[in-house]
């Protein structure tokens, strides 16, 4: 698929998800690896990825790595698509073992990692049931319930607005990430904040599950992670004269309402998860 098709094909959610969007991305670089570019015709076409979504520092980084490698190391973005592949067995691995038999999980929006952690829990023969969040304006969280319901877990869904009745029962919060920042931050789908203020209130343990590669190394150096407003058609087309929409994909998330991080580097405090990083990957804030 061409660098044109993948990024229209992220800017229009076709593709989503903020592993599967750098994995497209990583591919789509690939290809055009193969094709013997120069390093400024790469660095343009990785460009035209980067801008496809503003909140996606997996994306950047991936691509970022391949762009700066591939001279060296031809094979620098199977490499890069052999770690998204890595860090999510081993997310879906530590995830499925904080879950127990019997308990309740309820998650935001649409995460692959968090679905896949929930149905791996189940096959290992613990009683899960679900509680998820339809996640307007998009209504990605339907893409969550028919995956649970498929995989045979029982689930139940709710309204964004009945955030407190979708807690009520339940024993952890699951949800993916889009960004990591310096300070510890998780910038998730817009509502997440709410959610975790819901499930802070009930005591509920709450867990970000995320590729250690989503950390923003610009945010280092003083600048705010940009937060994606996307069309205001989506949530009302055709809105009276006079109603300003809002209609922003992410929303940041404090350390402070976060029990952990479960990512491949294991689980870890937002704060600690930083330190981890930058040992673990010393190439991303080089």
């Amino acid at each position: 698929m061409s660098i044109s098709q993948v990024a229209k094909d992220i800017k229009s959610l076709k593709i989503q998800g903020a592993t599967q969007i750098a994995v497209a991305a990583v591919l789509a670089i690939a290809a055009e690896i193969k094709k013997n570019p120069t390093k400024k015709s790469l660095q343009a076409s990785a460009k035209k990825l980067i801008l496809a979504r503003e909140t996606e520092p997996a994306l950047r980084n991936a691509v970022n790595y391949c762009v700066a490698n591939f001279q060296k190391d031809p094979l620098i973005a199977k490499k890069a698509i052999e770690h998204f592949e890595f860090a999510r067995e081993k997310i879906i691995e530590i995830g499925a073992s904080r879950i127990k038999n019997g308990m309740t999980i309820f998650t935001h929006c649409h995460s692959s990692t968090v679905e896949k952690i929930i149905i791996k829990a189940h096959k290992q023969g613990k009683r899960v049931r679900v509680h998820n969040t339809e996640t307007r304006p998009k209504f990605q969280g339907r893409l969550t319930a028919a995956a649970i319901a498929k995989a045979g877990i029982p689930i139940d869904h709710f309204v964004d607005s009945a955030a407190i009745e979708a807690m009520r029962g339940c024993d952890m919060f699951l949800f993916g990430c889009d960004a990591i920042t310096s300070d510890g931050r998780i910038i998730n789908k817009i509502g997440t904040a709410l959610m975790l203020e819901v499930a802070d209130k009930y005591g509920i343990p709450r867990y970000s599950c995320t590729d250690s590669w989503k950390f923003d190394p610009e945010t280092m150096k003083g600048k705010d992670e940009t937060i994606e407003e996307r069309n205001a058609k989506e949530v009302w087309d055709r809105a009276p004269k006079g109603v300003k929409i809002h209609n922003p994909a992410f929303e940041v998330c404090s350390p402070d309402k976060i029990t952990g991080v479960i990512s491949e580097l294991g689980i870890l405090k937002p704060e600690a998860l930083i330190s981890e990083i930058k040992s673990a990957y010393p190439w991303l804030i080089s």
